[in-house]
């Protein structure tokens, strides 16, 4: 999601999804943000409903308050004026929709302050949690919501090799559910694929291979750790693990691809995989 987020259509539909999730009446209109605002509406749900044990750090909630207070003098919500003052008779004239302006600021804040608490205190709760942990909807949630406030296409690549890492050291704690560790794997190399094509994509687009750098750190630790896998005593675990070794290299070989073709001029690849962009081999290749 772009820096458009807390723009005022997308908060005002934010705070519409946090009424009807939290019972209100149902708006009948559809955004094409809803996708990425649900998982903010999902953690806040979660958070809700399962109310986790935390101790907020004093400077998070000091922080948190400063930054509230700063956006909402940025953006105009103020206390309300009291009676007779200059400040009311304002208040009285302005048409309606300054309401709903407020209302939108209003979510903005609702926004900053859901994906702060998300990002912080709450989530430490949940960031230990495995497959089959009470807890573990809520990790998921919130890597979702992390996401859903990432500023750019790199930072969401780096966000979904940063997962993938997460699921494999998951893998590692599965012992006796060979179900359960296919299912982890499956997820590692969905969030593999996906940070790959994003960074691949951003690095064609800018004949840039600056992108690729964060494959590469990626690829070198997790192939490492990965194969160590393979020292698992189920025959069927092993099959499953060399599939995800397999997908490691395929991404490596991309990467490696998209730099020669970079490096030699080649223009950004019209044709396009899983793993993003797949460039012709330079002149003096073929």
């Amino acid at each position: 999601m772009d820096s458009d987020l807390f723009s005022r259509r997308r908060a005002e539909r934010f705070a519409q999804l946090l009424d009807e999730a939290n019972g209100g009446r149902r708006h009948h209109v559809r955004s094409r943000a809803d996708g990425e605002l649900t998982a903010l509406v999902e953690v806040s749900r979660r958070v809700t409903a399962e109310r986790p044990t935390v101790e907020v750090d004093p400077e998070f909630r000091t922080g948190l308050r400063a930054m509230l207070v700063a956006t909402a003098e940025r953006e105009g919500v103020t206390a309300p004026a009291k009676a007779g003052t200059a400040g009311s008779l304002r208040g009285a004239l302005l048409p309606a929709i300054t309401g709903r302006r407020a209302r939108a600021r209003g979510a903005i804040l609702v926004g900053v302050a859901a994906g702060a608490v998300a990002l912080s205190g709450i989530s430490a709760a949940s960031e230990n949690a495995l497959p089959g942990d009470a807890l573990y909807g809520m990790k998921r949630s919130t890597e979702r919501a992390q996401l859903a406030l990432a500023s750019s296409d790199i930072s969401r690549g780096q966000l979904f090799l940063d997962f993938a890492r997460t699921r494999l050291d998951e893998a590692a704690s599965v012992r006796d559910d060979r179900l359960g560790f296919s299912a982890v794997l499956d997820d590692m190399d969905t969030d593999t694929r996906q940070g790959v094509r994003l960074l691949t994509t951003v690095a064609a687009q800018r004949s840039d291979p600056t992108a690729l750098d964060a494959v590469d750190t990626f690829l070198a630790g997790q192939r490492r750790v990965v194969s160590g896998l393979l020292d698992r005593p189920d025959h069927a675990d092993r099959d499953r693990t060399r599939r995800s070794l397999a997908l490691l290299d395929a991404a490596g070989k991309r990467a490696d691809a998209l730099r020669e073709a970079i490096a030699c001029g080649l223009p950004a690849p019209a044709a396009s995989d899983a793993l993003g962009p797949a460039p012709a081999a330079c002149p003096g290749d073929r």
